[in-house]
């Protein structure tokens, strides 16, 4: 046993030597490192990075959680995922920690394949020390701000579009939040659907987010970055602004209210430049029940154990997952999308 011990404990020192040599992490915060838990919300372009940094770092425990499957449209920018990934279709949860596995097994990875709500973000978030944002939208992004505001958790916060992105980093109680830099939700209808995104300044973001996280979870504050990271690498700009103080008025760090988990969840949901909406609230689908049931009426059909693809007859694709959520693909107008819901799902 003591054998084993020391045969690991000597792979590890091998793994993280040049890690560990670097004087701010060292030995000790090799040990910290090992010792955390962080949580990645949204698996996407930022997120995928985001975990590669993690789990090659020796981040003790990785949660993941992405409602979306792995489509060949990510594969320019998303670098976890492969052609096979977008063939089979698989939950980019799912995918992420097949690769994850293979590049250090010793890291332990949870995932959740679930659309991130007010009705499950604390549990999604409980007992960890660090979220890590890798959403595309500013809802979620406050819905994250708000629970980790609520719940005393450090907040890593990333977003990029076209060739520019932002960064900082929020800690309840010793920052102003989110909120106070970017009160609003509307980010100017600009989105990687709509604009386009180059991988690059995904990369860049994500790797200063990473940068921070390893900061936060080894204790070295000293050296946070406190100011909102703006930059462009297309155009060459890069920009900094200085922190602001916490609005009194801000309903989260201010008034305390968290207005995100507050919020009623919406039923249908558009999804911004995909041409796509998700209807939730039916109970879990028995998914080999519902493709014998889809099956007669579908042009074409694909399933794997995580959901369904078929095709209408009128066009339409719905999208099934086993949570009880449903992608009605074709449409971005919400009352269409439940007449379809309605012709092949029910009420």
């Amino acid at each position: 046993m003591r054998d084993c011990e020391e045969n690991r404990s000597s792979e590890e020192r091998e793994r993280y030597s040049r890690q560990m040599l670097f004087a701010p992490i060292g030995e000790n915060g090799q040990r910290r490192l090992a010792e955390r838990s962080v949580c990645i919300v949204g698996m996407g372009a930022l997120g995928t990075v985001l975990a590669n940094h993690m789990v090659r770092a020796g981040v003790g425990t990785v949660r993941m959680a992405d409602r979306d499957y792995v489509e060949s449209s990510n594969l320019q920018r998303q670098m976890l995922y492969d052609e096979e990934d977008a063939a089979l279709a698989l939950p980019k949860v799912e995918a992420a920690k097949r690769k994850l596995q293979k590049i250090n097994s010793s890291v332990r990875l949870e995932t959740s394949f679930a659309d991130v709500a007010p009705g499950n973000i604390e549990d999604l978030l409980k007992g960890v020390d660090l979220v890590l944002d890798g959403t595309d939208n500013f809802q979620t992004r406050f819905l994250l701000n708000d629970a980790c505001y609520s719940l005393g958790i450090p907040f890593v916060y990333g977003g990029a579009v076209g060739s520019r992105g932002m960064s900082a980093v929020f800690v309840p109680g010793e920052t102003p939040c989110l909120r106070c830099f970017i009160p609003s939700a509307d980010s100017g209808g600009e989105t990687c659907d709509t604009v386009g995104v180059i991988s690059p300044i995904v990369d860049i973001v994500a790797s200063y987010q990473a940068a921070e996280a390893l900061k936060l979870l080894v204790g070295d504050d000293a050296s946070r970055r406190k100011t909102l990271l703006s930059l462009d690498v297309w155009h060459n700009r890069h920009h900094e602004l200085k922190p602001v103080a916490p609005r009194p008025d801000c309903p989260c760090c201010g008034l305390k209210h968290y207005p995100a988990l507050r919020r009623e969840e919406e039923t249908a949901l558009s999804l911004c430049g995909r041409e796509s909406v998700q209807i939730a609230g039916h109970a879990p689908f028995d998914l080999e029940v519902w493709r014998q049931r889809l099956e007669p009426a579908a042009r074409s059909l694909k399933a794997n154990p995580y959901l369904i693809r078929a095709e209408m007859p009128g066009g339409e694709r719905l999208v099934l997952f086993e949570d009880g959520r449903v992608l009605v693909q074709g449409t971005d107008d919400p009352a269409r999308a439940r007449t379809i819901y309605a012709r092949y799902i029910g009420n």
